[in-house]
């Protein structure tokens, strides 16, 4: 699926100018979100109606028998397909659903998602998104997600992200 990304009023966070480079847009509205930030989550590629995201596997994400705590998988998932989702329509989006399934327990040096929006309406979108865990021998697949994601309306800007810590009270 391939929808050029441009001039859309309704895109407050996304490229503005024609030929704009949608992979720094994307970088740059991952810097933008203080959890992916706090996680260690990049991307890798974005083009419209697709992403590849990854996120360096600390212990800190861990649960109590060594693997990747789901919740992290499914944030790696969710966030993959907004931004296929969103890249797909040209807009600002929210994911409005989604469904996991984790078939193998994380073990390795990373995580990858790679998501694919397989229906773009003027509203929202339906995506499939799957994440791999890898090391030095490869990638296996741990789990599959699909999501429907939203067209946000107009939308106020977030005061920006200052890349600091997060105070917890």
């Amino acid at each position: 699926m391939k929808k050029s990304i441009g001039k859309d009023a309704d895109m407050p966070h996304g490229p503005t100018e024609e030929g704009a480079d949608l992979l720094d847009w994307g970088r740059q509205a991952l810097a933008g979100q203080p959890f992916s930030v706090l996680l260690g989550a990049a991307i890798d590629s974005l083009e419209p109606g697709a992403v590849q995201l990854h996120l360096p596997i600390t212990p800190a994400l861990k649960q109590q028998h060594g693997f990747v705590h789901g919740g992290v998988l499914s944030y790696l998932a969710d966030n993959a397909l907004a931004f296929a989702g969103g890249t797909a329509m040209g807009a600002a989006v929210v994911t409005s659903e989604f469904k996991i399934n984790f078939v193998r327990p994380a073990q390795g040096d990373r995580l990858i998602a790679r998501a694919r929006c397989t229906y773009a309406g003027r509203t929202q979108a339906v995506c499939v998104s799957e994440v791999f865990v890898a090391d030095e021998s490869g990638e296996k697949l741990c789990a599959v997600a699909q999501g429907t994601i939203s067209r946000l309306a107009a939308i106020k800007q977030p005061e920006p992200f200052d890349g600091g810590a997060p105070v917890l009270a």
